[in-house]
C-alpha cells in the first residue's frame, strides 16, 4: 500500500448502521466490515451466521482492519430494533421496484442486506414501505453483497454530504 497522506471526509453527524441479516460468506463479511470501518457506520450482524467471528478466525482471515469495526452482534432483527429505536430501516433487495437513488437517507438510519443465498425475507420486505434496489445493465441476478454494501454506504454518505470536505492528511 502507497505510503502518505490519504484523503479523508468529515464523519456524519450520526453513523449509519449496516444490518446484515445471517451473512453467510466470511470474505464478503470481511469486505462489508471494512468498508464500515472506513466509512465509521456500525457493522450490526443479526442473527445465525455461517462462519465464526472469534479473534483466532479473524486474525487468522488477515483482517488487521477489525479492530476499527463497530461491531455488533444481535439475535434477531427485533433485538436490533429495541436497540436502535429512531434508526429508521431501509431495505436492499433484489425483487424492490424503487431504485436506491430515489431512497430519503437520513444519518443514523440502518441499512439493512439479506444473506447471500436468499436475501431478505418476503415478510419483512412486504412490511416495510424503505425498500430499494440498485439497478443493473446487464442480467445478472443480484450484485455480490459487499458491492452492494459499498454502493448504498458510499450513496448515503454523499446525500448526506458527508463526503463534502475533504481534507488530505
Amino acid at each position: 500500500m502507497p505510503a502518505g497522506p490519504k484523503l479523508r471526509a468529515r464523519s456524519p453527524l450520526a453513523p449509519f448502521r449496516v444490518v446484515l441479516i445471517e451473512p453467510e460468506i466470511p470474505p464478503n463479511t470481511g469486505a462489508v466490515a471494512r468498508t464500515c470501518a472506513a466509512t465509521q457506520s456500525g457493522l450490526h450482524l443479526v442473527g445465525k451466521l455461517g462462519f465464526r467471528i472469534d479473534e483466532h478466525s479473524v486474525r487468522r482471515a488477515g483482517l488487521d482492519y477489525w479492530p476499527l469495526v463497530d461491531l455488533h452482534r444481535h439475535d434477531d432483527l427485533d433485538d436490533f430494533r429495541s436497540k436502535h429505536p429512531a434508526s429508521r430501516l431501509h431495505l436492499f433487495s433484489s425483487a424492490g421496484t424503487q431504485s436506491y437513488l430515489e431512497a430519503d437517507f437520513e444519518p443514523g438510519d440502518a441499512l439493512v442486506f439479506g444473506k447471500e443465498s436468499v436475501g431478505l425475507p418476503d415478510a419483512l420486505l412486504a412490511s416495510e414501505p424503505r425498500v430499494w434496489a440498485i439497478p443493473t445493465l446487464g442480467g445478472v441476478r443480484s450484485l455480490n453483497l459487499s458491492n452492494s454494501v459499498a454502493i448504498v454506504v458510499y450513496e448515503a454518505l454523499r446525500r448526506v454530504g458527508a463526503l463534502n470536505e475533504t481534507v488530505h492528511e
